[in-house]
């Protein structure tokens, strides 16, 4: 009965009253009234509510907030009388015709009897009137009756006016309501809760996504844009979700107020404060105010921003002080502590921090919202001393009035800070609706760089978290600059290290130095019994070979016996076929045979019996022989896929049972996903549907037999990452302990849909970029492209709404988005692919095998191959657990370099620069086996190039530790890496794009290194006898090894198997 902006009433068609809520909603008001009556409904026996007519103004009026509340629309020009036995209505027919289906429910809910009095087009309704005077009087239990009403309602129009009067006339007595509907309005519902939220989270977002980035912008192009302007565009916005990825129906949604923009020293605190036609002011020291609203179903929330540029010391300590005062009052919004209690809160904060700001403090920290945007009565000023209650909705708006900047440009002298969000009050801590919206100091503060006469738009200092950085202008920085950004980056380097070195003695202080991989046998979980007794054998009626496949053995004839043989003792069998024979050769696993695997506790059960290693049979039939060779084969394949599977599922993690959602928590559902890794089995892929459960996610397809359920809690991290440049729009999530999906053990689950489909033209030619099908088809492909991202988007948010329950705080869930921007290309495992850092990962997830890498479990990242003229170069990465191997990305372009150490700077990771690629493993031996000279050696600082090359030339050889030496990268080729593994590891690759370069290197030596390497090529030698031959060999080998460890780290009798 309402439209969004002021509730003009409509025909009753198609409007239907929700009677649960009604129902729930008319008990709760006749108990409050019945309850309360005398100190806060003035000991009225009946409430008259009269709501004006339509109007185009913003307005809250208690009277409509009543309709929405109780009755879901506005109804205008309506008079209602509430007694206890009846309910009237005084309304046009069409109203009348709405409100005629609430009787049932009005018996049913209070024992009231619900009268209509339809006001005809020409009638002045005094008739009307008149009989509910006359039946107030009659039921009340007092002479002198009391009549509620709303004081603080000026009468519109001749109805209300009519109304007015005849309550005058009349002998009944009057009395303010106005407590009572305020009292009974400020403790919301799950359903009114809902819809506060939902306004919230349009309004953050509005604010988060469209106002923040339009204001950089503006700064950024230095355009000139009026407030005013500004209020329209953003306005708009408000009324049309869509355009910030909120998907709530336009026709449920409206403004509070009209946004407010304020800048160049004219500031107003208020709501009803107006952006003004002047340009938006950004200029140092400045101040910009942004406030903004929205309502969902009629009800409101609110949130206001304060942005700095470049703001001086006051202005800095005046925000500082302000967030800490808003917090404080937020955290006193508590059940139980009196609504005064926050504004007091906030009040002692600044008469700590900064006693000069406090007569600049607002007089208030805010008021109760809702139905209303101002609810009276809940005001959070000194004076108030009413009880919270959970369920109550503030908006907690706290600021700073008219400060002096102390500077001369008069358009920022004065300045003011406004900061406001929408709470709502929980029986734990208050839930802040608006956070989203960062206020932090960092994501508000913005800075020029004028002393040095710089062209740069202010830069926010990004968050860690944050998508996108927005290009800044383009500059010519001087050398100076450029090294002292490089010496700020070294420092703090030099911090890290300091710090790594203790963290490092501490933890291999705290663990013994072990041995071995920590890889111990697993125990076979079955025996090797084809038949229990001799009896079981199946007779045969025939010598020939058979294969049981029900005992999973095979029976050979041997000297005229039927001999049963386990599956699983087959190694392998072929067939060969000449002219008039087959030959069948059967070879089985023999304990002590050359590569076998470790043995099973069968064979050292049986260690001194005879072994069968090898048989073979003749058969002229080469039918049946190719026959039976299928068939052993394919039991063999079953029999060790299933026993794999059994291994594998016997060290997983026992799981929680996966609660499905029901009741009032529908689950959220992602249809038409591939699952990675996907499900066994030969028959045809099938997509699925990922749904989210109380306290997990549930993927399944048609087929009964593919499902997988992942826990929350077994979620160590999720990745969203939208399709941008790829061809998937995916969910990842990286799992703390292994589940199956299908018969394979993982990790890693991925789930996916493809944006683009593969379309193959068939004409052979090019088309035109004009071709208008060619035009259409790429329309066609962007529109699904940004349609599945959206819906991934909902899908996520969803979760991350129903992971901010209480129950999940402590397994701190959350979806991490790839910051495209800081990627780079690199080769993790055999193929080149673009590597994406995340806030708490590095990552690529488009190719297999996935890459995660946890960001807190790196010990320190060594930058390889680093020098002057290389293409690229390889990132090694040592992890704080030892025992893990050294994980190497190789091939990435030197074009990253500078934003890998920048990227790896800022997240606080250590790196190293070496010229050569170390062989981390024996290495890593020799810290854990002997920790304490690893620390007395200076830590990691072995790895510090610049520190190695300045004490090279004063340290002997075998005092060189873990640190390489000085000679020139290997220039070796590919063949030559099978004659000596060294402690330098060699990509083929890299040898052959840089092996000119490194020949350059090698005619550039001095007459020093040449007589060393000479020197050193004698001792090595040896033998004079020996070989030419054998002397080239081991010139090879020597060069392979040059630069690298010594080789005392490795035991001198090792020898290493070569595969010829």
């Amino acid at each position: 009965m309402a439209d969004q902006r002021n509730g003009a009433a409509k025909a009753a068609g198609g409007y239907t009253i929700d009677m649960g809520n009604f129902i729930k909603r008319l008990k709760a008001f006749y108990g409050h009234w019945k309850e309360h009556r005398a100190d806060m409904w003035t000991g009225s026996d009946a409430i008259a509510v009269a709501t004006p007519p339509a109007s185009e103004d913003l307005r809250y009026l208690k009277s409509s907030a009543l309709n929405i509340w109780l009755l879901g629309y506005e109804f205008p020009e309506t008079i209602m009388v509430f007694t206890s036995k009846q309910i009237h209505f005084l309304c046009s027919q069409k109203k009348a015709n709405l409100l005629e289906t609430l009787k049932q429910s009005a018996r049913d809910a209070v024992g009231a009897d619900v009268v209509m009095h339809v006001k005809a087009k020409n009638d002045d309704g005094t008739a009307a009137m008149d009989e509910m005077l006359r039946v107030v009087r009659a039921q009340s239990k007092s002479d002198n009756p009391v009549l509620g009403y709303i004081a603080r309602e000026a009468p519109e129009g001749k109805l209300l006016e009519t109304w007015v009067e005849r309550l005058k006339a009349s002998s009944i007595q009057l009395g303010d309501i106005t407590n009572g509907f305020s009292e009974l309005f400020s403790v919301k519902d799950e359903t009114e809760l809902t819809c506060v939220k939902k306004a919230a989270y349009l309004t953050s977002s509005v604010m988060k996504n469209f106002v923040v980035p339009k204001l950089e912008k503006i700064i950024d192009e230095e355009v000139k844009v009026s407030h005013s302007s500004l209020m329209d565009d953003t306005e708009k916005t408000i009324l049309e979700p869509i355009k910030v990825k909120v998907k709530l129906k336009p026709e449920n949604v409206d403004i509070c107020y009209p946004p407010i923009f304020q800048s160049g020293g004219e500031f107003d605190l208020k709501p009803s404060a107006t952006s003004n036609d002047e340009n938006l002011y950004y200029e140092s020291t400045s101040v910009i105010i942004c406030a903004l609203s929205s309502r969902y179903n009629s009800y409101c929330s609110n949130v206001a921003r304060t942005f700095l540029i470049d703001g001086n010391p006051i202005q800095s300590k005046a925000y500082e002080v302000l967030l800490k005062a808003q917090d404080a009052a937020i955290a006193s919004l508590k059940p139980g502590n009196k609504v005064s209690a926050a504004y007091q809160a906030a009040v002692s904060v600044v008469e700590k921090e900064a006693p000069e700001f406090l007569s600049n403090l607002t007089k208030s920290a805010g008021t109760g919202i809702g139905l209303e945007f101002r609810e009276s009565g809940l005001s959070l000023n000194a004076k108030n001393d009413r009880i919270l209650k959970a369920g109550m909705v503030f908006n907690v708006s706290l600021g700073f009035q008219n400060l002096q900047a102390q500077t001369k440009n008069p358009k920022t002298q004065k300045f003011s800070l406004l900061l406001a969000d929408t709470v709502i009050i929980s029986e734990k801590s208050p839930e802040v609706l608006t956070a989203p919206c960062s206020k932090a100091v960092k994501d508000v503060s913005y800075s020029f760089n004028d002393e040095e006469e710089e062209e740069v738009r202010p830069k926010r200092k990004a968050e860690a978290n944050s998508v996108e950085a927005l290009p800044s202008k383009a500059t010519l920085r001087s050398d100076h600059q450029e090294m002292s950004k490089e010496e700020l980056r070294k420092q703090h380097q030099a911090e890290l290290a300091r710090q790594k070195n203790e963290e490092t003695a501490r933890r291999l202080a705290g663990v013994g130095s072990g041995s071995g991989d920590g890889r111990g046998h697993m125990k076979a979980s079955w025996e090797l019994t084809a038949y229990k007794n001799v009896n079981d054998i199946p007779q045969a009626k025939e010598l020939v070979i058979q294969v049981d496949q029900k005992h999973e053995a095979i029976l050979l004839p041997i000297y005229g016996s039927m001999v049963p043989f386990h599956i699983s003792t087959v190694k392998s069998v072929n067939s060969n076929q000449d002219n008039r024979t087959c030959t069948i050769r059967i070879i089985f696993n023999v304990p002590g045979a050359p590569f076998a695997p470790a043995p099973d506790p069968n064979s050292l059960r049986n260690q001194t019996a005879i072994h069968l290693k090898e048989i073979t049979f003749r058969s002229k039939d080469p039918r049946h022989s190719s026959e039976v060779v299928q068939l052993i084969k394919t039991l063999r394949r079953q029999v060790a896929s299933r026993e794999s599977e059994k291994a594998e599922r016997a060290t997983l993690v026992t799981q929680e049972k996966l609660q499905l959602a029901g009741g009032k928590m529908k689950p959220m559902r992602l249809p038409d996903l591939w699952i990675r890794p996907p499900f066994g089995g030969r028959g045809r892929k099938l997509p699925g549907t990922l749904e989210a459960h109380a306290n997990g996610f549930r993927y399944s397809t048609s087929r009964p037999d593919e499902r997988v359920d992942i826990m929350y809690g077994n979620i160590k991290h999720a990745f969203f990452q939208p399709a941008e440049k790829e061809m998937i729009t995916l969910l990842h999530f990286h799992l703390h302990n292994h589940i199956m999906v299908g018969n394979k053990k993982t990790k890693d689950v991925q789930f996916y849909i493809e944006v683009m489909e593969v379309v193959q033209t068939l004409g052979g030619g090019r088309r035109s970029a004009m071709d208008p099908d060619e035009i259409e088809e790429e329309q066609r492909e962007r529109e699904r492209k940004n349609r599945i991202n959206m819906e991934f988007q909902n899908f996520v948010n969803k979760v991350h709404d129903h992971w901010g329950q209480p129950q999940f705080k402590g397994l701190d869930l959350e979806f991490d988005q790839p910051l495209r921007e800081l990627g780079f290309h690199g080769v993790p495992h055999k193929a080149s692919a673009f590597i994406i850092p995340t806030p708490s990962c590095l990552v690529e997830l488009i190719e297999t095998p996935f890459l995660v890498i946890t960001l807190s479990e790196i010990e320190i990242v060594n930058l390889e191959r680093v020098g002057f003229g290389q293409k690229n170069f390889d990132m090694a990465i040592v992890f704080k657990d030892f025992k893990k191997d050294v994980l190497r990305i190789d091939s990435i372009p030197s074009t990253s370099l500078d934003s890998i150490k920048e990227w790896l700077d800022t997240t606080d990771i250590k790196y190293y620069e070496s010229r050569l690629n170390l062989n981390w493993r024996p290495i890593l031996k020799t810290i854990t086996d002997d920790p304490e000279k690893f620390i007395e050696d200076g830590g990691w600082e072995f790895l510090n190039m610049e520190a190695s090359d300045s004490d090279s030339e004063n340290s002997e050889e075998s005092d060189q530790g873990y640190e390489p030496s000085d000679a020139e990268p290997e220039s070796a080729s590919e063949e030559e890496n099978e004659d000596s593994e060294s402690l330098v590891e060699s990509d083929e690759e890299e040898e052959e794009q840089d092996s000119e370069q490194d020949s350059e290197e090698e005619k550039g030596k001095t007459w020093e290194e040449l007589e060393r390497e000479a020197s050193n090529a004698d001792r090595e030698k040896g033998d004079e006898s020996d070989s030419e031959d054998e002397r080239r060999r081991r010139k090879k080998v020597k060069v392979m090894g040059k630069s690298r460890l010594p080789e005392r780290s490795l035991p001198t009798n090792a020898k290493r198997p070569k595969m010829r």
